[in-house]
């Protein structure tokens, strides 16, 4: 809970900092500029609220780890939802728009989380966790976006070391498998999810853990 809290304060953070020209960079994610990354992060901020005020009553059904719809084939901004992230995007036209959205809606997000007992069931996408079990789940949700914030800012801040831990450990989790001990956190979760090709170097050091890359997190 305490992590999720200090990887979006983090995430939150850095989106405030950045410079109007930087929405027009390229992000981290496929088709996407730093503007519509944002964006998405305004829905995923409205998706935290909604979740963690729709209680269930039944047991649940996933947990930090299987919460993840995972498959190998990495996305190429073709999706219709995709698309309609950043038709929303460019709507907004000035940037300190969307920045102020995403101060307002996320800030509410971060409160909720702050609240919420960590063992109410609550229900999403037909599925239902405990309130601790969804915002560890978006621990790696969180810091994998904000690599894609800085993935061509050199300036901007990127994730906290304890966000990219726990991330990591999350991923390696999802994998079945732990990554190699040279692998750094973020190089682990840049792989580790297709962001980038590994070097043969690094496919030799993941050895078998290879043929099961990239994880491709939905």
């Amino acid at each position: 809970m305490d992590l999720f809290s200090r990887s979006w304060t983090a995430l939150l953070a850095a989106v405030a900092d950045l410079k109007d020209s930087d929405f027009a960079q390229p992000s981290g994610c496929a088709g996407w500029l730093v503007r519509d990354l944002v964006c998405h992060l305004v829905i995923d901020a409205q998706d935290v609220l909604i979740t963690l005020v729709t209680p269930a009553d039944t047991e649940p059904t996933r947990d930090a780890v299987t919460y993840w719809a995972v498959t190998r084939t990495p996305p190429t901004g073709d999706d219709p939802l995709d698309a309609l992230t950043v038709r929303l995007a460019a709507a907004y036209e000035e940037p300190g728009l969307l920045k102020f959205h995403l101060d307002d809606v996320g800030s509410a997000a971060g409160r909720a989380a702050r609240l919420v007992d960590p063992g109410l069931r609550v229900s999403t996408q037909d599925e239902v966790l405990t309130a601790g079990d969804y915002l560890s789940a978006y621990v790696l949700e969180w810091t994998l976006h904000h690599l894609d914030l800085v993935a061509h800012l050199p300036d901007a801040a990127g994730p906290s070391p304890e966000s990219l831990a726990g991330a990591r450990e999350l991923l390696e989790r999802i994998a079945g498998a732990t990554f190699p001990s040279s692998f750094s956190d973020t190089d682990a979760l840049l792989v580790g999810t297709g962001r980038r090709a590994p070097s043969d170097a690094e496919k030799a050091r993941l050895g078998s853990l290879d043929t099961e890359l990239p994880l491709v997190l939905g």
